[in-house]
């Protein structure tokens, strides 16, 4: 398969009637909600609430309620078709037939009716489009059981109302009937009570289509979500990318990364080539360029793209080099540049002259404090003495969670990682870890130090570093990565535009949350040179997608854990 024909199949093919499709759908979806909320100037709930929902006298309010769910479960379908899903589209063809049926019953719905079987009538032209299979970890269990439990909660609640309530408001009812009430309440339709208040009568109809409703639409949501399957390299897999690391691993300085275990890869039919990627929000997101020859990428690339269509995910790629991206670029994805490299040649450091008067104050201050620096292989340590330094990295992370996933491996110790410590009255205050570069370079992974630690301590553990280099025949350092350098140096010289202007103001105030500015400046007091990193996406319309996972990816944001727990919940 040629990287046209790869191109071909993942950007056009099909890709006007799954947009149409798409629309449709949710126009379907936004019309049924419309249809069964208008007119919402009458406020009766009941054969009062036909009124209220504009339906005829002899309507139900099961079919509102059919109605109002189904539309709502179109436009959350409507994200699952664009993806190509063949359950979405399953459940759309169920959900438009359905919505058809329940416009009988509803007087301003002719129109939302009309929709929806030209929807039925596209979405059986073009099943062929829609083969995209499961995500390998769904929802399904948990959304029968939300499902079951908020069914299960509006009836007990109801049960209990109809329990408790004097005989002035209420005849006195047997179980059986307390339950067949509590039951039909769920779908709106009305039981065996008799009620004397009317306002127990609207509470109990509340009630029991609140939690239907709810159920229906939460259960949707863990059903249809972009699920992300576990990622665990094997070791064949790890022991292949090593090989490939070994062979051409001098090339790229964020090769090493693809080791980190959370990760899926994909080989070319070759073997000569490969890819790491995880999944995060419908996202199959890679990380640097593709490991091994170069001139086998795109063989790995159309395998990646492959397995994307087949489980309709969105491809992606972050912090690429310029030659990675201009690969990516033939198979039709779009290119960004987001910020650059920071790399030292360790020939040209020093810490004389008035350009690097700043680190030299810096490191002659921490060593007048007694910090001393030690550069060790991971071998050279003590098991007991990696385990501390974990634990201190632990314990000075300042985030639940581990940042990085471009530039982080996830873990310390791996053969052929350096590990730099400072140390004061023997106590460690600071650590970094640099995994190799091919034989001859070191790419930074960890950089933590105790808060309580004199500034001035990771300039002192960089400086020498890169003086030990010397003697380890190390010839470049790679240091942090900057996010949008470029624009931030645009901003701040003299006659600037309003928008280069604008957009350092931006990032300078985005940088009191995520360290933009401040790592920029930190890694420009060792005069690096710059190399340019990219961020790879199929489309604006995908880049907000990308660029939630993207974040994710690295720790700085996306989905609020405290909101996913509670939805579990």
């Amino acid at each position: 398969m040629t990287s046209a024909g790869v191109h071909t199949k993942w950007e056009v093919a099909g890709a006007t009637s799954v947009t149409m499709v798409t629309w449709v759908t949710r126009l379907a979806g936004l019309m049924a909600i419309v249809s069964a909320l208008i007119p919402a100037g009458r406020r009766n709930l009941r054969g009062q609430m036909s009124a209220w929902l504009g339906l005829p006298q002899e309507a139900t309010v099961a079919a509102t309620a059919v109605v109002l769910v189904t539309g709502v479960l179109l436009v959350l379908l409507a994200s699952g078709l664009r993806r190509r899903k063949k359950r979405a589209w399953q459940l759309a063809v169920g959900a438009t037939v359905l919505l058809a049926v329940s416009h009988l019953g509803v007087q301003h719905g002719r129109s939302a009716g009309v929709v929806s079987v030209v929807l039925l009538v596209a979405l059986i032209a073009t099943r062929h489009r829609f083969v995209a299979l499961p995500d390998p970890v769904t929802g399904r269990w948990r959304a029968i059981g939300v499902f079951v439990q908020l069914l299960v909660a509006g009836f007990g609640i109801n049960f209990i109302l109809l329990s408790v309530s004097s005989a002035k408001v209420l005849t006195p009812m047997s179980v059986p009937d307390r339950v067949s009430e509590s039951s039909l309440a769920l779908v709106g339709v009305s039981g065996p009570a008799e009620f004397h208040g009317m306002w127990l009568e609207d509470l109990t109809a509340t009630i029991g289509l609140l939690f239907s409703i709810g159920a229906t639409l939460l259960a949707a949501y863990f059903l249809l979500r972009s699920a992300e399957p576990h990622p665990e390299l094997s070791k064949v897999e790890l022991d292949r990318l090593r090989v490939l690391i070994d062979e051409h691993g001098q090339r790229d300085s964020l090769g090493y990364f693809a080791l980190r275990k959370d990760k899926f890869a994909v080989f070319s039919k070759s073997g000569k080539a490969a890819l790491t990627y995880r999944v995060i929000a419908g996202v199959a997101l890679c990380s640097a360029d593709p490991l091994g020859d170069d001139e086998a990428w795109p063989g790995a690339i159309e395998e990646y793209l492959e397995v994307c269509r087949r489980h309709g995910w969105i491809p992606a790629v972050m912090g690429c080099s310029e030659l990675g991206a201009t690969v990516w670029a033939r198979f039709g994805l779009e290119v960004l540049e987001i910020g650059d490299e920071a790399i030292v040649d360790v020939d040209g450091f020093t810490l004389d002259g008035r350009i690097m008067r700043g680190v030299r104050q810096a490191v002659s201050r921490t060593k007048r404090a007694g910090y001393k620096v030690l550069v060790r292989k991971a071998e050279e340590l003590t098991r007991a003495e990696l385990a501390e330094l974990v634990q201190l990295a632990a314990n000075w992370r300042g985030t639940d969670t581990e940042r990085g996933f471009s530039m982080a491996l996830g873990r310390m110790g791996d053969p052929g990682s350096v590990l730099v410590t400072a140390e004061q009255d023997g106590r460690v205050r600071g650590v970094l870890q640099f995994v190799p570069w091919g034989p001859d370079g070191l790419s930074m992974d960890v950089m933590r130090r105790d808060r309580a630690a004199d500034n001035g301590i990771n300039e002192l553990m960089i400086s020498e570093l890169l003086i030990a280099c010397r003697d380890q025949e190390i010839q470049h350092v790679s240091l942090n990565f900057a996010a949008f350098r470029a624009l931030m140096e645009q901003g701040h010289r003299i006659g600037a535009g309003p928008v280069a202007r604008t957009a350092a103001k931006i990032l300078r105030l985005a940088s009191r949350w995520i360290q933009i500015e401040s790592l920029y400046r930190f890694n420009a007091k060792f005069q690096p040179r710059w190399v340019p990193r990219y961020l790879v996406y199929p489309g604006i319309r995908e880049l907000p997608r990308v660029g939630f996972a993207t974040f994710e990816a690295e720790g700085l944001g996306g989905r609020s854990p405290w909101l996913l727990r509670m939805l579990r919940r």
